[in-house]
């Protein structure tokens, strides 16, 4: 049996001969045998088919009768150039119809017709045939309260104090039912500037869409996918606040939220376009003023109504507000140390032991602070505290310990009294002045048992507390220089220098007659 060449070159053959090209020259083009392009062009049964031995020297002219070829499709610029896509035209058709792309479909000619051209050519041939038959679109119109679409345009420039241009971008959200639309101008694209502006759109329409139709923002989607996108985790909480959907578009194809693609080219040519600005509040003030008395008094193209009047029909259906705006919170990952702590802005959380040495997701708002584990589900809820502070939780396992701190302080007082009463009181106040910072102090004092009498060291911690002295080295140097005692002498009944009791009684005698000498008062008895 013959051997049958790919239906790819089979098709070759034919469109060649069709273009009133010899055997000589499609079996050198092909790189085939000519025998077995005779043998296929008779299969195919090909009027355009030359006689044997004459060769067309322009594969352009026929003979007289033969029949005029089918035009190639020709790419634009080639001056009537035949494509070398042309011999595999159904070959590429029907990759195009199983959705291949341009790349794809030039691999497969490379790796299964022996293909000679470049990619480009595919590439130019690939985009003929689209604009020959174009894929069909099909519009869609939501219900009322149903969409918005939303994204950022280019901005007018800002003029700053020093005379220089800064660039900004306008960010726009269009309900997909009225075309009602609302405009901020913001100078970054981040995460907290797109909640922001989107939370300022909703209270701008009054209420919440169903749903939000979102380019694959890096500000709101940390992993573009669209079967599965990762939202960014701010704006899935964000989206839960207001109770809507955020849903991404498949990446790369922005007719899927045409309403928001014409909608920023309609307010950079009409609003923004030739105009500067001294600030951003300037600006934003103009697209106010402009929504109110341009867009929204217009009547839209496609709806034939105008659209302030279309939105007040549809306002209704939207979700209410919620009572408060959304936190405005930081968050970031947080790897739980030893001690069952997590560190925030200089200052320290417990977190359950379970999560010791693992990682945890920490979120602030300068009021509180929430922690997370993988699944998102909440392990721990502080009160923000200042820098260099510990926040202890209360009901968390790890205050089974008594906060290890606040259970030596208890028991290290007990053993303090127990030397003394002034010791004990000295502890106490040690703790009270210096925190936690008095705790290895205090065992420094318990310490001290084994080197001096009990007595001594209560008699040195009074003097300590007197002076209010509340550190180990204070009362170890009191310690080793107790307070001198004062000498005390012995009372004497006689001494030389000294009269003796009775010669002043006879000296009274003397000088008194004896009525009146005066009497000493008698004792109460």
């Amino acid at each position: 049996m013959a051997n049958r060449v790919k239906m790819a070159i089979q098709d070759a053959i034919t469109e060649y001969a069709r273009l009133g090209w010899s055997r000589r020259r499609i079996a050198r083009t092909l790189g085939i045998d000519r025998e077995t392009v005779a043998r296929y062009l008779g299969l195919a049964g090909n009027p355009a088919i030359l006689p044997p031995g004459v060769e067309c020297a322009n594969p352009a002219i026929l003979p007289a009768g033969a029949e005029a070829a089918k035009p190639a499709i020709v790419p634009a610029g080639s001056a009537g150039r035949i494509s070398q896509c042309a011999p595999f035209k159904k070959s590429i058709e029907q990759a195009l119809e199983n959705g291949l792309s341009a790349q794809r479909i030039y691999q497969d000619l490379v790796a299964d017709s022996a293909f000679e051209g470049h990619y480009d050519a595919v590439k130019r041939y690939v985009r003929q045939l689209r604009k020959a038959a174009p894929e069909r679109f099909f519009r869609l119109e939501t219900p009322p309260g149903e969409e918005v679409q939303v994204d950022f345009g280019r901005g007018a420039p800002i003029r700053t104090a020093e005379g220089k241009l800064q660039k900004t971008w306008v960010f726009r959200v269009v309900l997909s039912h009225s075309r009602k639309a609302y405009s901020e101008v913001v100078l970054r694209q981040t995460t907290e500037v797109f909640i922001r502006a989107l939370e300022n759109a909703f209270r701008y329409f009054g209420g919440v869409p169903a749903t939000v139709i979102i380019d694959n923002l890096r500000a709101a989607v940390k992993k573009p996918d669209w079967y599965e996108p990762e939202l960014n985790p701010k704006v899935r909480e964000f989206a839960r606040h207001y109770g809507t959907v955020i849903l991404p578009t498949r990446p790369y194809t922005p007719e899927h939220k045409g309403k928001i693609e014409n909608s920023i080219g309609y307010v950079k040519d009409n609003a923004l376009k030739g105009r500067i600005f001294t600030s951003v509040a300037a600006e934003n003030q103009y697209l106010l003023h402009w929504e109110d008395r341009v867009a929204d008094q217009r009547i839209h193209g496609t709806t034939r109504q105008q659209v302030a009047a279309r939105f007040q029909q549809e306002k209704p259906a939207l979700k209410g507000l919620p009572p408060s705006l959304f936190p405005c919170f930081q968050e970031g990952r947080r790897s739980v140390h030893r001690d069952s702590f997590v560190e925030v802005e200089k200052a320290y959380y417990e977190v359950p032991e379970e999560y010791i040495q693992r990682e945890v997701w920490v979120r602030w708002d300068g009021r509180t602070v929430r922690v997370f584990n993988d699944r998102w589900e909440q392990v721990a809820l502080h009160a923000q505290t200042e820098r260099g502070k510990f926040q202890y939780s209360t009901h968390t396992g790890a205050r089974g310990r008594l906060l290890g701190v606040e259970r030596a302080s208890a028991w290290l007082i007990t053993k303090a009294s127990r030397i003394g009463t002034h010791c004990g009181a000295w502890a106490d106040a040690a703790l009270a002045h210096r925190g936690v910072e008095a705790i290895r102090p205090l065992y420094g004092l318990l310490a001290l048992t084994g080197s001096y009498p009990a007595r001594q060291i209560d008699s040195a911690c009074e003097r300590a507390l007197t002076e209010s002295r509340f550190h180990l080295k204070d009362v170890k140097a009191l310690l080793d220089t107790p307070p001198a005692e004062q000498e005390t002498m012995a009372f004497m009944e006689s001494h030389p220098l000294i009269r003796d009791m009775d010669e002043y009684a006879q000296f009274l005698q003397n000088l008194y007659p004896e009525d009146e000498i005066p009497k000493r008062p008698q004792e109460d008895k």
